[in-house]
């Protein structure tokens, strides 16, 4: 059974009559990439905020790493919640020693030149980092959380402001972190930044949590394979997939349907499949759901 990294239960907080975040239920495990996804207003960072101690909740609880305890063991949890916070006249390697000072860390200059090297500025450890460009400020304050080799990473929106090329170096470094074993808790509201980062996802929406699952649960990553068909008698090749328990609707679109047929079905033979029934189709493509369409469908109802 997998470790529990943190629980929530019922978490809420109110701000006079509004409510940031409303009874929340949540469970992260270890080595989980958990993205919670929502838009801005949703209450990714207010939940963020009082599971790591800077905000009071409301009402309910949460507790790290199968203890039962709000506070204990930090020291195993590096944390992002705001912009980078560095002296600008400071180099890369000045900046670090004062964050390790800060978590009591021994062997200073070993832990700065291994997470240096980690987020790829070992060779800019000498500039200052008001030099740095905004997605080598990121990719520090990322190198910051790493002091102590803490076991989960907590980051609230790390690409915010970045270009795409920062956002792209941020998100493979994030993908790095991941498969180095550690647990990471990432809010977004990007959701190509989900969809390529995240194991499992939390969708929130003004404060209500609408659904948690797998990223491939939410995109329709099955084992199957997804194909698009059009035909002049639709009605006609609904009855053919109706009697034939190998093939279903998936969705239903404006004159198509969507497929789900057993993993590894090509095109072409789904082709040849309604021909042999007589059935031409107009219409055949192979079709990937996107967690974009997903996203929508769930915080549109």
């Amino acid at each position: 059974m997998a470790e529990t990294v943190l629980e929530i239960k019922g978490l809420s907080k109110k701000y006079k009559k509004v409510g940031a975040v409303s009874d929340l239920n949540l469970k992260v495990e270890k080595q989980m990439i958990f993205g919670l996804l929502g838009p801005n207003g949703s209450g990714k960072t207010t939940t963020l905020g009082m599971v790591m101690g800077v905000i009071r909740p409301s009402s309910g609880t949460y507790s790290w790493f199968d203890n039962g305890e709000k506070d204990a063991n930090r020291k195993r949890i590096g944390a992002l919640l705001e912009t980078p916070n560095f002296y600008p006249y400071l180099t890369a390697v000045q900046n670090l020693e004062i964050t390790a000072k800060i978590k009591e860390i021994t062997n200073v200059a070993g832990e700065i030149e291994k997470v240096l090297k980690a987020v790829d500025l070992w060779e800019r450890k000498d500039s200052k980092f008001r030099t740095f460009s905004l997605g080598m400020k990121q990719r520090l304050a990322i190198g910051a959380t790493l002091l102590g080799d803490p076991e989960l990473l907590v980051l609230d929106e790390p690409t915010n402001g970045l270009d795409p090329q920062g956002i792209a170096e941020i998100r493979q470094l994030i993908i790095e972190i991941g498969k180095s074993g550690k647990t990471i808790i990432i809010a977004s509201h990007i959701l190509d930044e989900i969809e390529k980062i995240c194991t499992h996802c939390a969708i929130l929406k003004r404060g209500k949590l609408l659904q948690v699952s797998t990223i491939d649960e939410l995109i329709g990553n099955r084992d199957v394979s997804l194909i698009e068909v059009g035909t002049d008698d639709l009605n006609e090749l609904k009855l053919i997939v109706d009697s034939d328990d190998s093939i279903s609707i998936y969705k239903e679109g404006d004159g198509t349907l969507i497929l789900s047929c057993k993993s590894g079905t090509k095109a072409s033979e789904i082709n040849q499949y309604f021909f042999d029934k007589g059935i031409v189709l107009s219409h055949l493509v192979k079709f990937q759901e996107s967690l974009e369409n997903q996203f929508l469908a769930i915080v549109n109802k």
